[in-house]
C-alpha cells in the first residue's frame, strides 16, 4: 500500500538478550492493541451501546403489563443511566475521557467504534453460539454438548458460558412458551410486533434493511430474539466488565496504550543506541505514562465493583413472576440450574487438565460463576448493564 510494507518485521520469542526486550516490546504494542478492541468493542459497542435501541423501543412499544416487558425489565436495570453518565465530558468514554486519553486511539476512539458497528455489527450473531461460530471457535456439532464443537477445548469463556447460556435460553422458552403456545399468537400480538420493529428499522435504523435481522412468527423467533438480547445484557457484559480490575489493574501487564513505535523499525542510531544502553527504560516509555494508567486503573477498579443491591441473574423472582404458578416453577428451575453451574464451575477450576483456569500463575475463571457478593470479586453476572 502506497509503496510501504505493511508488515516491517515479525518478532518471536528467542534467548538472547537484545532479542528478549524486543520480544517484550512486541507484546506491549499487541496486548494495546488487545485492550482497545476488549474495551471499544467487546464492551462498549456490543453491550452498552446496542443494549440501548431495546430498552428504548421495550419502553415505547411494550405495556408495562406485557409478558416480554416483564421478563425483558430486570434486563434494563441503571443501563441508560449508566450510558448517560459514560458520556459526559471527562467520563469513561466522553471527550476528553478515560478511554480519550488513556487508550491508543485517542480523540478517534469514539469514531473507531463506529467504523466497527458499521462494518461487523449484526444481531444474529450476538447470541453466544452464533459469536463463537463467526470467530471460528466453533462449529455446528448435533452430538457435543451445547450443540457445539469448539476449536479450543480449554477455553473457559466459551465453555462456562454455554452452560449460562443454557439455562438462560431454557428459563426464556418456558416462559415464552407459557405466554405464546402459538405462531398465531406471536403474529397477531400488536405491540410485540411493534417492539421489533422499532428497534430494526429505528433503533438500528441504519441496518434496517440487512438480510440478517431474524423474523418475528413463531414463538422460536421470538425465545432467540429474547436470549440474544438477555444475554448480552447478563452474561456477555459480566465476562468483560467485572475482570477488567483484575486484568488491568497491574497495567505492565495490560497496557492500553503503546507511546513509542518499535525501536528495530524505521530506527535512527539515538534511539537503537538508547535501546541498547538501557531496554528497561525504553520500555517504561513505551507504556503508557504514569497519569494514563493511574487514570485507567481507577475506572476499572469502579468497573469492577458489585454493588451491594446488585441484582443477580436468577437470584431473586421478579414479582410479576411470581403470581403464575407455572412462571414461578420455571423460574426455580432456572435458579437451581444456575446454582448447579457454579458447583460444574468450581470443578474445573479445580482440574488440573485444564491449564487455561488452574496452575502456577494461572488465575481460575470465575466470570460467569453467576453470583457474587459486593466488591471488585471477579465473579458474579448481574441481570443488567449496571455500570
Amino acid at each position: 500500500m502506497d509503496g510501504k510494507p505493511q508488515w516491517k518485521e515479525v518478532y518471536t520469542p528467542t534467548w538472547h538478550s537484545t532479542g528478549v526486550w524486543l520480544w517484550r516490546l512486541a507484546k506491549a504494542h499487541v496486548i494495546s492493541h488487545e485492550a482497545v478492541h476488549q474495551q471499544l468493542v467487546s464492551h462498549w459497542l456490543r453491550t452498552h451501546c446496542a443494549t440501548e435501541p431495546y430498552i428504548i423501543a421495550t419502553n415505547r412499544q411494550l405495556s408495562a403489563m406485557h409478558p416480554i416487558y416483564r421478563l425483558l425489565h430486570p434486563h434494563f436495570r441503571f443501563t441508560m443511566e449508566a450510558n448517560a453518565s459514560a458520556r459526559g465530558a471527562g467520563a469513561v468514554v466522553g471527550a476528553d475521557g478515560v478511554m480519550e486519553n488513556s487508550y491508543a486511539p485517542g480523540k478517534y476512539y469514539m469514531e473507531l467504534g463506529a467504523a466497527f458497528y458499521d462494518q461487523q455489527w449484526r444481531f444474529d450473531c450476538e447470541g453466544l453460539p452464533a459469536d463463537l461460530i463467526r470467530r471460528g471457535l466453533a462449529v455446528e456439532d448435533p452430538s457435543a454438548p451445547h450443540g457445539l464443537r469448539l476449536a479450543i477445548k480449554d477455553y473457559p469463556y466459551a465453555n462456562d458460558g454455554l452452560l449460562l447460556w443454557d439455562a438462560l435460553k431454557q428459563w426464556i422458552s418456558d416462559y415464552v412458551n407459557h405466554y405464546y403456545p402459538s405462531s398465531r399468537a406471536v403474529e397477531s400480538d400488536q405491540e410485540l410486533q411493534a417492539w421489533w420493529t422499532e428497534i430494526r428499522t429505528v433503533g438500528h435504523g441504519d441496518k434496517k434493511d440487512e438480510p440478517w435481522w431474524p423474523v418475528l412468527k413463531t414463538p422460536q423467533d421470538l425465545i432467540f430474539i429474547i436470549s440474544t438480547i438477555a444475554w448480552v445484557a447478563s452474561g456477555h457484559h459480566a465476562a468483560v466488565n467485572y475482570g477488567l480490575y483484575d486484568l488491568g489493574g497491574y497495567f505492565p501487564g495490560w497496557p492500553t496504550t503503546a507511546r513509542t513505535t518499535m525501536p528495530t523499525e524505521e530506527p535512527s542510531e539515538e534511539i537503537w543506541k538508547l535501546f541498547l544502553e538501557n531496554p528497561e527504560q525504553a520500555l517504561l516509555q513505551c507504556f503508557p505514562s504514569q497519569i494514563q494508567a493511574i487514570i485507567a486503573m481507577a475506572a476499572w477498579d469502579i468497573l469492577s465493583y458489585h454493588s451491594a443491591d446488585e441484582e443477580y441473574l436468577g437470584e431473586k423472582m421478579e414479582p410479576a413472576w411470581g403470581e403464575d404458578l407455572a412462571i414461578k416453577a420455571a423460574f426455580e428451575k432456572f435458579n437451581a440450574k444456575l446454582k448447579e453451574n457454579e458447583v460444574i464451575i468450581d470443578g474445573r477450576n479445580a482440574d488440573g487438565n485444564l491449564r487455561n483456569r488452574n496452575g502456577a500463575g494461572t488465575v481460575p475463571y470465575e466470570l460467569l460463576k453467576p453470583f457474587s457478593e459486593p466488591g471488585v470479586t471477579g465473579k458474579g453476572v448481574p441481570y443488567s448493564i449496571a455500570v
